[in-house]
Formats: C-alpha cells, sequence, structure tokens
C-alpha cells in the first residue's frame, strides 16, 4: 500500500514508516488526535510511542503476519498526553509498516446516573464469580483427593498438598466474604515474591483442568520482590489463566521478565516486572475486541463477563497496566507492575 495524493483528506489517523521501523509519514488525522506535528513526528521510531509495553516493537520484531491487531494500546509523543486506541499494523511491500488508529476512549461508560442498576448487578455478579473462582479450586482439589484414596494411595506429599490448597482456598473466600459484609480499607502492600504467587495460581489450574492442559513456567528467577496484596495478584492471574482455559486452550504459558525504563500512562518506572499470560486457545472473539475489560461482556453463554474486568482493576490497584493481543492460536495478556530498585527503598 503507498500513499497516495488523498492521503491527507483520510479521517483515520494514518502512519507509515520505512523497514527500520522509523515513521516515515503520518497523515494530518494522526498528527491531530496524538495532538503534535507531523514534522515533529518524521524520524521517530514508531514503538517510541507506546507508553505502556512494547506491543509495536514486538510485532515487528517478531515478523508480524500481513495484519497484527493490538487493544486498547496507549500511544504518546514522548512527554506528551496519552490517547488510548486499537491498533492496525500491517506489512508493506515496501518492507516498511502502515500503523491504523481506532482511537477509544480511555474510560468508556455510560452517564453514571443511568448506570447505578447495572453497577448493582454487577457487584451481584462480581460476588458470584469470586466466590465460583476459588469453589472451583476447592472441588478439583477435593476430586484428587478422593480419587487417590479410591486407588489405595497413600494420603501424604501430594495429597498434603492438595489439602494445603483447599485450606487457602477456604480462607481466601472468608476473607472475601469479610470484606463483603464490612468493608474496611484495602490492606498495605508488602513485599512478595511473584513467582509464589503463579505457583499458587498454577496450583488451582492443575486441580481445575487436570491433564487437559500443558501449564508452562517460563520464570526470570532473579526477579527482585515486588510490592504488592498476594491475595489480590492472585485473584487477577488466576481470571486471566482460567479464562484460556475456557478458550479451548492446550497450552498456557507463565512468563515473566524484568523491564528497565519503561513508562506506565505517563509514569516513568526504571524498573518493571512484565507477566504474560500466553495461551493457544480460540482466542478474543472479534466482536468483543475493543469491550473485553469491561463489565458483563462475555464470549461464552455462560459467562459472567467479570473476570478481566477485576484483572484489570487488580492491576491499576497495584499502578500497572494490563493489555493483550490476540489472534486464533495465540493470545498474550501481559501485566507491568512497577518494581522497586532494591529491597531498601520500599517501591518507587
Amino acid at each position: 500500500m503507498n500513499a497516495g495524493a488523498d492521503f491527507d483528506t483520510l479521517s483515520t489517523p494514518l502512519l507509515w514508516t520505512g523497514p527500520d521501523g522509523v515513521v516515515d509519514r503520518t497523515n494530518t488525522a494522526f498528527a491531530r488526535w496524538l495532538g503534535i506535528s507531523q514534522r515533529r513526528l518524521q524520524g521517530l521510531p514508531m514503538a517510541a510511542l507506546e507508553l505502556d509495553g512494547d506491543g509495536l516493537g514486538r510485532a515487528m520484531r517478531d515478523g508480524a503476519p500481513e495484519n497484527v491487531r493490538l487493544h486498547r494500546v496507549s500511544l504518546a509523543f514522548p512527554g506528551a498526553e496519552a490517547r488510548f486506541a486499537d491498533l492496525w499494523l500491517s506489512r508493506l511491500d515496501s518492507g516498511g509498516w502502515l500503523l491504523e488508529v481506532h482511537p477509544v476512549d480511555e474510560f468508556p461508560g455510560e452517564d453514571p446516573l443511568s448506570a447505578l442498576p447495572l453497577a448493582l448487578s454487577a457487584a451481584l455478579k462480581g460476588l458470584a464469580h469470586e466466590l465460583r473462582n476459588p469453589l472451583a479450586g476447592l472441588k478439583g482439589a477435593a476430586q484428587l483427593l478422593a480419587r487417590r484414596i479410591e486407588n489405595g494411595a497413600d494420603p501424604g506429599g501430594d495429597s498434603r498438598e492438595l489439602t494445603g490448597l483447599i485450606e487457602s482456598e477456604v480462607e481466601r473466600l472468608t476473607q472475601l466474604l469479610d470484606r463483603l459484609l464490612s468493608p474496611a480499607p484495602p490492606q498495605p502492600h508488602a513485599a512478595l515474591n511473584i513467582h509464589a504467587v503463579l505457583e499458587r495460581v498454577l496450583r488451582l489450574a492443575e486441580s481445575d483442568a487436570g491433564w487437559a492442559v500443558k501449564l508452562v513456567r517460563d520464570y526470570d528467577p532473579s526477579l527482585p520482590e515486588l510490592h504488592g496484596d498476594a491475595d489480590r495478584l492472585t485473584q487477577a492471574v488466576w481470571n486471566l489463566v482460567r479464562n484460556a482455559i475456557e478458550a479451548g486452550a492446550v497450552n498456557v504459558s507463565l512468563r515473566t521478565r524484568a523491564e528497565h525504563g519503561v513508562r506506565i500512562g505517563d509514569v516513568p518506572h526504571a524498573l518493571t516486572l512484565r507477566l504474560e499470560i500466553i495461551d493457544d486457545g480460540r482466542g478474543v472473539p472479534e466482536e468483543l475486541a475493543e469491550q473485553v475489560f469491561l463489565p458483563l461482556v462475555s464470549g461464552r453463554a455462560e459467562g459472567s463477563g467479570l473476570g478481566l474486568a477485576l484483572a484489570q482493576q487488580v492491576t491499576r490497584e497495584h499502578r500497572g497496566s494490563l493489555t493483550y493481543r490476540s489472534r486464533p492460536g495465540h493470545t498474550v495478556f501481559t501485566l507491568l507492575l512497577p518494581m522497586p530498585l532494591d529491597e531498601g527503598n520500599g517501591g518507587e
């Protein structure tokens, strides 16, 4: 595709790069949307416009296919205000890239007064959703224990671990109900090992899915401790993993890496945790792509539509971001969470 004579008459924001990923040209709509002049954009690496994560850079480095869609990405000229958009990235015959931008509101929704009945419904469904997740883990663990006892296996070792899982999930369920009945301020964040959180999630997934799903650990063992709420992070990651399982995934990978010099929104962070949940399921339905983080939106008839909304809420509680990219057979949800540079500074 080439930039024709009517390039600047298009209302859709568009950007062209050369094979090196450096901005060659934009149309007037793109510059107006981003709030910066076309001249200042020329010569800038396109990936430098992305604030949360590195979806554009990864797509180019991975040799993206003809079209790649990235959802709810925040873009900004360095130092300027962020804008949110869904992005279409296409490879050009010249070897460069065409970026097509479809702006979205940062906080889409209806008038607050008219949304009150929906908010109450969402709260009740949220309670049901959060009760169902730990109960599913309890049920799976109990079934495994029962099967081993029936087969005459010694109820020790793994069985004791499953018993511990049941006890911890019962405790989490009790605390959830306590918060509902007697609201209290959020617990202060404390130092935690993110891999301990992920191991808890994987144990729940093993109890829930059994051998039907291969769970892959791709951890960076050198990561420092994160400051956060272990229970809330367990809740968020379990929602994402369970969504992958329910989307028909055969393989689910949890990948952790440290990244330096990342901006989350308009805040720069010297050190950031990148946590990716990667699966080979059906992917996010195209018709839900722009609404997937909204409450009550689900691609399954029996789904509550609360899992992703709650995961995003927990991520924001930790001053992080949650984004995703998806196509059938390859979906990646990415959490970016700020990390302290050392144990002595207590966070950023």
